[in-house]
């Protein structure tokens, strides 16, 4: 009879244990991998039910996305997503182990041709916008300049509201991005670059999306000024 008992009492504790680490995911998780040389910031929504997970990731170039086959086993959790990248679709597997307040993941496409780590914590993403999510990184396009197209390649870090970075494809270049900022999905900020003995200043806003930042841009004086649209290179 004592053995039964304490059977079935190990058991209880088995089952509360696993309810408490099912109960520990839900919330909303913060991280970043590195892509290219790039810190690549993820926002993941969790929300736990049993040992099934549902929720959704936000930083990919299809954000949000949505997270199927969610589950829970001890403290691993498993989940995958669809993501679209240079007009592809890639399953990416997720795999993690829990520990209290952190996750660490590894992740990457289901063939295996490619994988990251990644650590998320938990509730660290308060405050953070899915555009301040999505904005860091490299992103391409090009403008108009007297009938000539012109490439630009933006890098970009967004940490607590404010952008650093730099600008290639200028007279001067690479050019530092100075007084960046981003409020929810408005990125401001400026460069000095030279051009034909003269050293201008150029002010930069744009409208960031998940898959493009649409930029007005020009002259501090507003002399001159035009539009280009960056598309985000993972």
């Amino acid at each position: 009879m004592r053995k039964m008992i304490a059977v079935a009492g190990l058991m209880l504790f088995l089952v509360a244990t696993a309810r408490l680490r099912a109960a520990d995911l839900s919330g909303t998780w913060k991280g970043s991998f590195e892509f290219n040389g790039d810190s690549i910031p993820l926002i993941l929504h969790l929300t736990a039910s049993g040992d099934a997970l549902t929720g959704s990731v936000e930083g990919l170039p299809t954000s949000p996305a949505e997270i199927h086959d969610g589950k829970i086993d001890g403290d691993t959790v498993t989940f995958w997503v669809n993501t679209d990248y240079q007009d592809e679709t890639y399953k990416l597997v997720y795999s993690g182990k829990v520990n209290g307040d952190e996750i660490e993941f590894t992740f990457g496409t289901e063939d295996g041709s490619w994988s990251s780590p990644l650590t998320v914590m938990r509730g660290a993403s308060a405050g953070i916008t899915p555009a301040a999510a999505n904005l860091t990184g490299t992103w391409k396009g090009s403008f108009d300049y007297e009938g000539s197209a012109v490439p630009l390649i933006f890098k970009l870090t967004a940490s607590e509201g404010a952008v650093t970075g730099s600008v290639e494809g200028l007279p001067t270049s690479p050019t530092q991005i100075h007084d960046g900022k981003i409020d929810g999905d408005t990125v401001t900020f400026w460069i000095t670059t030279d051009y034909q003995g003269e050293t201008y200043k150029l002010v930069y806003t744009g409208k960031v999306s998940t898959e493009k930042i649409d930029f007005d841009f020009g002259t501090d004086d507003e002399s001159w000024s035009t539009t280009m649209t960056a598309t985000k290179s993972m």
